[in-house]
């Protein structure tokens, strides 16, 4: 980089974006689906190699290991500075193996467009974590002790890396997670959200012999995901979908057996008590049908606490110095932030890529934001080389 140490840091940004968007690239073509552990390590492996490149070694990496899903990496790079920050992401993508080969780019709309499975979420906020502390050190002012937490089963709830998230977090003074941004804007609130499993048992017979013996699982299941979606309130931030059911042997069989899996998103703990109260209250019609009800909540609900309003405030004004508004946005899906703000601690989400389409076909992001997204985070790791006062 030949840019003045003195130079800001939007300018630096832009003068290697080529590399960090050479970077996402790299890490784009490596796919990584969640349900894939040979692609995952192998996915790690290249994450790991591209922060030693750009930073070289850390002064301490650990790999927790992710059982059926992908490991937890922890780099730690030890600062000038008394303050502590993490940077945390996920390196699982929700597309299977093989998805690259086939990927369709998105249709042109007059702005330069990236595209590719994972590239907006969120593989383009890793490589921009590297590069900020890589500028932010750069610089030469005193920077934080950043530590690094990639994970690879955020897609699908980060049981095994949650542990690790939330020790992080107890550990550090703020945590950025650099998930993709709502358009430009940082994410200060998010749903939690559950997926559960909805078993109806009921009593198997001849459909055509006896259909009066059996009890269908399917009818009664049918009657209960019904009565499930009744009980969303969207003007409250409450969503309830049935994403999947599957019952039965054959069609000339009363179905002994049937499930549900739904899909629940609530904006607050008191939606969450009333949601479980009232499947837990629904009757179906025939009482020789049991229903049973996984109430398998992963992620509390994200809000902007007491401790990451401070944290706001710091990175609008750095946007501002670097000559741009930070909208705040509410957004429906979950991640790995919710853990740490559930904690009560500092933590901001949505610090990453700029673009759309996250889990959809065609997603990607607009590579000329990529410069003031990246000086975004090293701005924050500057001023953050002293605690922030909470």
């Amino acid at each position: 980089m030949s840019a003045s140490p003195a130079a800001p840091l939007i300018d630096c940004a832009q003068e290697v974006s080529p590399e960090i968007v050479s970077d996402i690239l790299t890490l784009v073509d490596q796919e990584t689906s969640s349900y894939d552990l040979p692609r995952l390590s192998a996915g790690l492996d290249l994450l790991h190699d591209l922060a030693v490149h750009r930073l070289g070694q850390p002064g301490h990496e650990h790999r927790h290991p992710g059982g059926e899903r992908g490991d937890t990496l922890i780099m730690t790079y030890a600062g000038t500075g008394p303050g502590h920050v993490a940077l945390v992401g996920h390196y699982d993508t929700v597309w299977p193996t093989g998805t690259l080969a086939g990927w369709a780019p998105p249709e042109a709309d007059g702005r330069a467009k990236l595209s590719g499975p994972g590239i907006f979420d969120m593989k383009t906020g890793l490589a921009q974590g590297i590069w900020a502390l890589k500028l932010a050190r750069e610089s030469g002012v005193p920077v934080p002790t950043v530590t690094f937490l990639f994970n690879g089963d955020e897609e699908v709830g980060s049981r095994s890396s949650r542990p690790v998230i939330e020790e992080v977090a107890q550990h550090v003074d703020v945590t950025l997670v650099l998930e993709p941004s709502a358009n430009g804007a940082v994410k200060t609130a998010r749903k939690g959200n559950g997926t559960f499993r909805i078993t109806a048992s009921g009593v198997e017979s001849h459909a055509g012999l006896a259909p009066e013996d059996g009890a269908s699982a399917i009818t009664a299941l049918s009657e209960f995901v019904v009565a499930a979606a009744a009980v969303a309130s969207p003007d409250l931030g409450t969503t309830i979908n049935p994403g999947l059911i599957t019952g039965g042997s054959a069609a000339n069989v009363v179905a002994g057996l049937a499930t549900a899996c739904v899909d629940i998103r609530v904006s607050s703990e008191a939606e969450r008590e009333r949601v479980d109260a009232e499947l837990e209250a629904i009757k179906v019609s025939d009482p020789r049908v049991r229903i049973d009800i996984d109430h398998a909540w992963n992620r509390p609900p994200m809000t902007l606490n007491a401790a990451s309003s401070p944290l706001l405030d710091l990175a609008r004004e750095i946007a501002r110095e670097q000559g741009h508004d930070l909208p705040a946005a509410a957004v429906g899906g979950a991640s790995d932030a919710n853990f740490v703000a559930a904690l009560g601690l500092p933590v901001l989400c949505g610090m990453g890529a700029v673009g759309d389409g996250a889990h959809a076909q065609g997603e990607f992001i607009y590579p000329d934001t990529v410069p003031a997204q990246t000086a975004l985070v090293a701005g924050l790791l500057e001023r953050l080389a002293e605690p922030l006062h909470r």
